[in-house]
């Protein structure tokens, strides 16, 4: 595995992060989706850190019943965050509802999943513009979920700034338990809360493989898991790149 020092990584990622948002004033906002999981954990650890409780607003979107729920309201709690429940159950059924009856399309499985992600986002951004000062929606995603595109094009993919983007889920652990987040937090079986499956039997593998892969592609691990996961970096691509856009000549 690449090298790691946990509390040189972290000083520097507060110091990033206060300074990326000073720029804008210094009572500039945050905008955090909390789900109770690893990444908004850390992330919202991190800004608190950086910014203080007050400047950090921690927003918590159930679709129908939320799981994870009593972890989210537990992270705010844990860090003294201003935090609210949105929920995005009536303005996600009434989409689907809507696309139903649609006749040029079909309400795929995929669709409902992604669809979830892409609200949320948006109604981070709703908050965001609902403060009385300048406030910017913070990305929560990592390199591993990155590097095989387990995130939604336009949904958690998209924010303003992003501060897990160079770390790997193995770092990030390393990093809650240095910031003193709950265990519970830090080290729960990680899902993406949407299709009932943990994030390692959807993807087929486990983090602390792909993480090996990344830090070292000679790694050894089986030869399967090396094709699967090179197979999904190379599908997924496009979401980590700007939009393709013609040149005029």
């Amino acid at each position: 595995m690449r090298e790691f020092n946990v509390e040189k990584q972290t000083k520097a990622l507060i110091d990033y992060t206060r300074e990326w948002f000073n720029k804008f004033g210094d009572n500039s906002r945050a905008i955090i989706g909390i789900s109770g999981g690893k990444d908004s954990s850390v992330t919202a650890a991190v800004l608190v850190k950086a910014l203080g409780a007050d400047r950090v607003r921690g927003i918590i979107m159930p679709n129908g019943n939320m799981s994870d729920l009593d972890d989210a309201k537990l992270l705010a709690e844990h860090l003294g965050i201003p935090s609210e429940v949105v929920p995005i159950t009536d303005y996600y059924n009434a989409a689907i509802a809507t696309f139903e009856k649609a006749s040029t399309f079909k309400v795929t499985e995929d669709l409902r999943i992604n669809l979830a992600p892409r609200l949320r986002m948006s109604t981070l951004y709703a908050v965001a513009q609902g403060q009385e000062v300048t406030s910017f929606v913070v990305n929560t995603c990592n390199a591993s979920e990155d590097y095989v595109g387990y995130s939604t094009k336009y949904g958690d993919a998209a924010g303003d700034v992003s501060l897990l983007q160079d770390l790997t889920v193995t770092e990030i652990l390393q990093m809650g338990e240095y910031l003193g987040l709950p265990e519970q937090l830090v080290h729960k079986v990680p899902s993406d809360g949407l299709s009932g499956m943990s994030d390692e039997d959807k993807l087929g593998f486990k983090y602390a493989q792909l993480d090996e892969y990344i830090s070292d592609p000679a790694a050894d691990i089986p030869a399967d898991v090396k094709a699967s996961i090179e197979k999904k970096h190379v599908a997924n691509l496009h979401k980590l790149q700007l939009m393709p856009a013609f040149k005029r000549i």
